[in-house]
């Protein structure tokens, strides 16, 4: 039986887009049908598209990627699903950024030690960025904060009749409706101010 190709995409939320890696897919001669995508996060395997590719893939496979962190963002994780895929599965790996990260070429020793040797290096720097990308969100939003920059909805201020008119719809002197104009609120502050106050 021979061998099939699968292309895997990820990215990191519904709004990306993940079109430049499944282009790729097809210029390397891979079928729409065979292109598994996930729209979540890297931290980690459990992802649905993934595992069930994961679950299909034989010996003598092929799996492709874009680049090494379209597989994930945890360095040891990247290191343990890379061996797991090439060494139990059997099947082979190609990283179409990274032309080292081709486990069907160089079967050999020195080629096999090569490739985990640049795999240890992409997935270390990888997991760098991944740390420093949190870092810079966690120095920018104390930054913003220490200017008096609030996160967050608008916190809106509870109007000065408020009781007055919660009490008239409460007794059923006037309608929801009418309630809600008088306060000048949407109807969701409304109940959420009505449930708090």
């Amino acid at each position: 039986m021979k061998n099939k190709i699968f292309g895997y995409a990820r990215v990191s939320s519904k709004e990306q887009n993940e079109e430049r890696q499944i282009i790729a897919f097809k210029n390397y001669g891979i079928d729409e049908r065979d292109i598994y995508i996930d729209k979540q996060s890297g931290k980690d395997f459990d992802r649905e598209q993934y595992n069930i590719l994961k679950h299909i893939l034989r010996e003598n496979d092929i799996l492709v990627i874009k680049s090494i962190d379209r597989l994930g963002r945890n360095y040891n994780m990247i290191i343990d699903e890379w061996k797991d895929i090439t060494k139990n599965i059997k099947a082979d790996i190609v990283v179409i950024d990274m032309p080292l990260l081709d486990t069907t070429k160089n079967k050999d020793l020195l080629g096999t030690f090569i490739s985990d040797l640049i795999l240890q290096i992409l997935s270390y720097v990888a997991e760098q960025e991944r740390t420093f990308i949190k870092q810079r969100q966690k120095e920018g939003i104390s930054t913003a904060m220490n200017k008096g920059i609030k996160f967050g909805r608008p916190t809106i201020e509870k109007p000065q009749n408020f009781d007055i008119v919660v009490n008239k719809w409460k007794n059923k002197e006037i309608k929801t409706k009418e309630a809600i104009e008088q306060l000048g609120l949407k109807p969701s502050t409304f109940y959420n101010m009505v449930n708090k106050y």
